[in-house]
């Protein structure tokens, strides 16, 4: 609790600008300390900034002379997308009169925060989770400094129901589920995750969006014109999926397949997470898989998609490679999680290897424009867990229309399998078992972005889950919030981060 306060008029002249950049505010401080001055540091994402914050900030400023806030970036505030800006966050901040400086912070945490500006207190709020709260204090300790905290009236989850940013349905769930199991025996299934030895096998897919602005019709032709602005190229297919549950699992191998004509070899290499064991067949006469999106800048509107991919079948000896790498590998994992989105690395050889060797097998078996209605989930006639989105089940039920619990069933009986997951976007997912029965858990993502990824996602978190023995309706919970973080962002720009999602948890079953 605070103690040590520092009387009001000892606060030094500090230029009229606060809102300066982070290593820039670095080089300020010294001079500034000057006479034995105290630099106290806040850090969080104060979103929306409330009179809970304000008296966190007050408080903190009786200890020191200079207050430092820095705020997290949009990219890492843990309850999804904020309800405003970085930037506008940092400049209401900075209308505070007790506030020196803010700064935006450029990762998740206050680590490097503290470790740059070297303050004499780090403040922070009564609701810290303990998981975040450890690096933190480690890093001020290192430093020199100490650590405050301070007990506010108000928090923002008393302004909960004026900014509602799930459905009235969802946060009676929500509320129905922490009766239930609560974070910690839900956070207890996420450590578990942590010993496993995972085996991640499926395509490696480039995603490019190549962003443009509408210029209008073509003159001559009935054709959209469109000026181009900027490529980003993304690691997606099991390279997403790989860097997602790298975060979580200290454990995790790849078995997957590049092309020998244009093999992005050393994007592939920098984009993945070092831990990563990887295995990477060959394939001649192919490049890597690379999906380009051209889309709207201003909107963010998809206008269409160009693949690059040979999606002939594989040859008998790229199919015996496949295989080789597969059968040398896959009874050594505590789970196998098959992310086949059907574009032709994985052929029936490929697949009896799989269900005959694998301890747990976890199938998610993708439906998109390359492959619409020939690749089903019952290519794979044993799993223990599948995952597949709604319109995968009716495609391979052939029922457009019918119960999806029937169709549950029926894939249960051909499969044997122990677990099933239907995602179902907007409606959360509905999920499976013979112990559980059918739950249905509804969405958490506030904003939407992109939803290119969200299934995988999904099925990285959920499976490990499911291995463990964790009921249903907690790998579907996981997996949904897993889901909510990945329509977050664009595209896979960043994967999903441990500390980012129990944050996440602790804020929906506070």
């Amino acid at each position: 609790m605070l103690s040590e306060r520092i009387p009001s008029g000892e606060r030094p002249p500090v230029p009229r600008r606060k809102v300066i950049d982070l290593q820039e505010l670095t080089a300020l401080l010294p001079p500034l300390r000057a006479g034995g001055r105290k630099v106290v540091l806040c850090h969080g994402a104060f979103d929306p900034l409330h009179a809970g914050h304000i008296r966190h900030f007050q408080q903190a400023r009786e200890l020191g002379h200079i207050l430092i806030v820095t705020v997290t970036p949009d990219r890492f505030v843990s309850a999804g997308p904020p309800a405003f800006r970085e930037d506008v966050r940092a400049e209401s901040i900075a209308a505070l009169e007790c506030v020196d400086f803010v700064a935006v912070n450029k990762w998740p945490m206050a680590v490097e925060c503290i470790q740059a500006l070297r303050p004499d207190v780090f403040v922070k709020g009564p609701d810290l989770v303990p998981e975040c709260a450890a690096p933190e204090e480690q890093a001020i300790a290192a430093v020199g400094g100490t650590v405050a905290s301070t007990a506010t009236a108000l928090g923002t989850a008393d302004l909960t129901p004026q900014f509602p940013t799930l459905s009235r349905a969802a946060n009676e769930y929500l509320a129905g589920f922490a009766g239930r199991y609560g974070p910690e025996t839900v956070l207890r299934y996420l450590d578990g995750i942590r010993p496993l030895k995972v085996l991640i096998v499926g395509e490696t897919i480039i995603d490019e969006y190549h962003y443009c602005e509408a210029i209008g019709k073509a003159s001559k032709e009935p054709t959209l014109a469109v000026k181009s602005l900027s490529v980003e190229q993304f690691a997606g297919g099991v390279l997403a999926t790989a860097n997602h549950l790298a975060n979580f699992c200290g454990d995790v191998s790849l078995v997957s397949m590049l092309g020998e004509q244009n093999s992005h070899e050393r994007f592939v290499g920098g984009a993945l997470n070092p831990g990563i064991k990887t295995r990477f067949v060959r394939r001649p006469g192919a490049p890597t898989i690379v999906k380009r999106r051209f889309v709207e800048q201003y909107f963010f509107t998809k206008l269409f998609e160009v693949y690059e991919i040979n999606d002939s079948h594989l040859s008998e000896a790229d199919s015996a490679a496949v295989c080789r790498e597969l059968r040398q590998r896959v009874g050594e994992f505590d789970a196998v999680l098959v992310f086949d989105f059907g574009h032709e690395m994985l052929g029936p050889e490929a697949v009896r290897v799989l269900c005959d060797e694998a301890r747990f097998l976890a199938v998610n078996t993708q439906s998109n424009a390359g492959n619409f209605g020939y690749h089903t989930a019952s290519k794979y006639p044993r799993a223990d867990y599948v995952c597949i989105t709604e319109g995968e089940l009716r495609l391979d039920s052939r029922d457009r229309r019918g119960d999806l619990r029937h169709m549950i069933d029926a894939l249960v009986r051909r499969t044997g399998c122990g677990a099933v997951s239907v995602t179902r976007g907007a409606r959360g997912c509905l999920c499976y078992s013979p112990t559980d029965g059918f739950t249905e858990v509804p969405a958490f993502a506030g904003k939407i972005v992109d939803r290119v990824g969200a299934g995988d996602a999904f099925l990285t978190l959920a499976a490990p889950c499911v291995v463990q023995g964790a009921p249903v309706e907690v790998a579907g919970f996981l997996g949904n919030v897993a889901g909510a973080q990945a329509v977050a962002t664009v595209c896979n720009r960043s994967p999903i981060e441990r500390d980012s999602l129990v944050r996440y948890v602790r804020h929906l079953l506070k």
